[in-house]
């Protein structure tokens, strides 16, 4: 079977494809799932989770996360002491578009009050998550080479919710933790009240 290639010299067959290495394959380290929780915590080391410096990047994904209270925000900080605490610095970024479900919004903007600037606060990132039955948040979240020891740690997110008010908000986040400290740990919750119900997964990316 040959492959058919269109230029501007004419047609081209190709009857043989050499092999092609893929890249980024995801490995599933871990799956936290959420009942009534306080916290979510991914620790090196501990109950079988892996952050170092076996992938230089990392992968979270976030199914359902549905807050107790309404109107909650999502948020999370990483340690470099395996967990004793979660207070690393951080310089961010937050972009948001919202869309209500009658049409009204429509906007896309910079949101200053979800940033930081130096930072050692929990950092939002999926903002007043509403609590019905039906209302709930997902995303991804990337940090990249958290067992550097030379250079600050970048990560991004991007989160769906459905905000307490029935609109559609899409958050974009991106920052760094400004440490040369490996990254060992990383926790997530709401700033009020439990995450009632979802599930975080971790990969390690090769």
């Amino acid at each position: 079977m040959s492959i058919v290639k269109l230029n501007n010299n004419g047609i081209k067959n190709v009857t043989t494809i050499g092999s092609i290495t893929p890249i980024g394959n995801m490995a599933l380290i871990k799956k936290l799932t959420a009942s009534s929780s306080s916290t979510l915590s991914f620790v090196n080391g501990s109950s079988d989770v892996v952050l170092d410096s076996t992938y230089k990047e990392y992968f979270f994904t976030f199914n359902n996360i549905h807050p107790q209270n309404h109107n909650a925000s999502f948020e999370f900080q990483c340690s470099t002491d395996g967990g004793s605490n979660y207070n690393t610095t951080i310089t961010s970024t937050c972009f948001i578009a919202d869309h209500g479900e009658g049409g009204a919004g429509g906007s896309l903007g910079y949101y200053a009050a979800r940033d930081q600037a130096q930072g050692t606060s929990f950092q939002h990132f999926m903002r007043d998550i509403g609590n019905e039955n039906d209302e709930s948040a997902a995303g991804r979240l990337t940090l990249y080479n958290p067992a550097s020891t030379t250079f600050v740690k970048h990560f991004m997110a991007d989160c769906s919710v459905y905000y307490e008010g029935d609109y559609e908000f899409n958050y974009i986040y991106a920052g760094y933790f400004n440490t040369t400290s490996a990254i060992n740990a990383i926790q997530f919750k709401m700033a009020s009240g439990n995450i009632d119900a979802g599930d975080i997964c971790l990969y390690g990316i090769t």
